[in-house]
């Protein structure tokens, strides 16, 4: 506290830094509630008298010694260089700050959420097209077919002959030198897919440890007086920073006595009993509106194949056909969570997060339903039809469900979003500007991952299509929630919010998805015209394959080993899921020593 005592301190200060070593000292600095130039005036003088006493023991360094940290000076420096101009290329860091000012962390979520999906789809494209595409090019042969603009909408035509589809790619062997090096186009395809699975996993369980660790151990001070006295950031200097922070940090203040002052409201038997009633009633007509809208999907995707077997009698009509099946799904996915969000209006909940948890679960059992019938259309029906090339024909079906539900996104924020204001401000004042839906909003981002996972077996650059897709919704649905849509009436505090979004992600959504990939790899016949796995009976015989011949090579008999006792063994699958639950119960019992430990804490600061 120098500047509190005066030069005196301010001398004992820099004495004190001076005996410290390089890290500590650059520590000490970073931690004091300065701006960066009082930080910057600090460290020059503790630097010159580092120097004066190094001239006064006559311990001059040596020539090497100064180049040295010449060289470490210059490059910290550009680094720090570099770290500001990322800091300016991350182009939503301050949208994302402005939300969450203006409409507080309930919609922030939403965005994080997509930015947090977006990163992961760029991660997807990048090692399918590294370890799959890429080596496709090499043995890709010319396409003849002509381009006409409307395979942009259907993925049919020109697209089937290029790299967006599996039937495209080589079963061969691809060698470019002659006795040289090899790439076995189906190993590569069934590895890439397989450990990328397993990346994914493994990223999933380590976000919703790392959200569930944020948000689920209480912060007792974070609501009381960290936030007034230990939050604000004295490196902030700009008028604007400095407000957009002061506002965020008022929202947040309220959504935390959101918390404090939490009414419990007594209702009446009959209250009770009107209000069961009512929940339940909206629950059937949701659970029946699902069932509906699931069986009016498998007839019209049976009925649709049925009319694509047998032809068209022209191009145009078939290519308008192919559309109708996504379409219809769309608009049931579209129409149906509106329906859901007003059942929720009707069911008036005590607070919104109870009501967003509902809606949120509801459109979870439509989609996940609609995507199970179409998974089950997919595998055991058209994989069994008379189609010479089955997996080009599922990946150009969710090809075109992907981009359909893109465009219906887009015209569910200006029929959803737009309309509604233009009614509610000049029509009808009393409904007012609408409220952004984090329920429906969020089930629209998981669907289109979904079913993104699915089509990577069929499709393996549609991650890079979505990476396109959630870049543009993100700045669509930023515009139309600071354009269109109002704050939340009722302030809220949603710290578990990111950590249902992600177990939403995991479980039926990602779980789901590997059940469909391991009946399409264990138990369905490859296409028999196209694909890296023609003329096999089942895609994990490549791997069977690979195996028996390393197996006839000594110096590789402990892979061979490792795939008999350890891949295929029931057992170290069941050792492996104990050591998982015994690691994840461990984590637990660490979680509650922490949520005991500051419990104790606050109790002994209040007495």
């Amino acid at each position: 506290f120098w500047f509190l005592h005066g030069f005196d301190a301010e001398e004992d200060l820099v004495g004190s830094l001076a005996h410290m070593s390089a890290k500590e000292r650059i520590k000490a600095i970073q931690k004091m509630p300065e701006t960066m130039s009082k930080k910057r005036e600090i460290r020059n003088k503790v630097l010159k008298e580092i120097s004066k006493k190094s001239r006064h023991h006559g311990a001059q360094p040596s020539c090497c010694t100064q180049c040295l940290q010449g060289a470490a000076v210059s490059f910290r420096r550009f680094g720090n260089t570099l770290s500001e101009y990322f800091d300016q290329l991350r182009i939503w860091h301050k949208t994302l700050k402005i939300i969450g000012a203006e409409f507080g962390t309930s919609v922030l979520s939403y965005f994080v959420f997509l930015k947090w999906l977006l990163n992961f789809n760029i991660f997807s494209f990048l090692i399918n097209f590294s370890f799959i595409t890429i080596p496709q090019f090499l043995a890709a042969e010319p396409n003849n077919l002509s381009f006409t603009g409307l395979e942009l909408f259907t993925g049919a035509g020109y697209f089937q002959q290029t790299v967006l589809y599996y039937g495209f790619y080589t079963n061969a062997t691809i060698s470019k030198i002659e006795n040289g090096p090899s790439y076995n186009m189906q190993l590569a395809y069934i590895f890439t897919v397989g450990i990328y699975f397993v990346i994914c996993f493994l990223i999933l369980s380590f976000s919703m440890i790392k959200f569930f660790s944020r948000n689920f151990v209480p912060k007792t001070f974070s609501v009381n007086a960290s936030k007034l006295f230990c939050i604000w950031d004295f490196n902030i200097t700009n008028e604007r920073a400095v407000k957009l922070k002061q506002k965020n940090l008022h929202t947040q203040i309220k959504e935390g006595l959101t918390d404090v002052n939490k009414e419990v409201l007594n209702y009446s038997m009959t209250e009770r009993l009107r209000r069961t009633a009512i929940h339940l009633i909206a629950w059937l007509a949701s659970l029946g509106t699902a069932v509906a809208a699931c069986t009016g999907v498998y007839f019209l995707s049976v009925n649709n194949l049925k009319l694509f077997m047998k032809g068209y009698r022209n191009d145009l009509e078939g290519q308008a056909a192919m559309l109708v099946l996504p379409v219809i799904v769309s608009l049931l996915n579209t129409l149906i969570p509106f329906f859901f969000s007003w059942l929720g209006h009707l069911e008036k909940f005590q607070t919104p997060g109870q009501h967003i948890y509902v809606t949120i679960t509801r459109n979870t059992i439509l989609k996940m339903s609609i995507v199970g019938i179409l998974c089950y259309y997919w595998l055991n029906v058209v994989a069994t039809s008379e189609s010479q090339c089955w997996s080009t024909l599922v990946g150009q079906d969710i090809y075109r469900l992907v981009l359909v539900d893109f465009i219906f996104c887009l015209l569910g924020s200006f029929f959803g979003e737009f309309l509604r204001r233009i009614i509610g401000t000049t029509v009808c004042i009393r409904l007012g500007p609408p409220e952004f839906d984090i329920g429906r909003n969020v089930l629209d981002l998981i669907y289109a991952q979904t079913l993104t996972w699915i089509g990577i077996l069929f499709s393996p650059l549609l991650p890079g299509i979505q990476t396109i897709a959630f870049f543009i919704v993100f700045f669509v649905k930023k515009v139309s929630l600071m354009r269109n849509c109002q704050p939340p009436r009722k302030v809220w505090r949603t710290t578990q919010m990111m950590t249902s979004f992600i177990f939403l992600l995991i479980f039926p959504s990602f779980l789901g998805v590997l059940s469909v990939i391991g009946v399409t790899v264990w138990r369905l016949k490859p296409s028999e015209e196209c694909g890296p796995f023609r003329g096999l009976s089942l895609m994990y015989a490549a791997v069977d394959e690979w195996i028996q011949i390393l197996d006839s090579y000594t110096a590789y008999r402990w892979v061979v080993w490792i795939y008999h006792n350890l891949i295929r063994s029931v057992l170290f699958f069941f050792v492996l899921s104990t050591f998982v639950l015994v690691v994840t119960y461990l984590y637990w019992q660490i979680i509650q020593g922490r949520k005991t430990m500051i419990k104790s804490l606050h109790y002994q600061i209040t007495n």
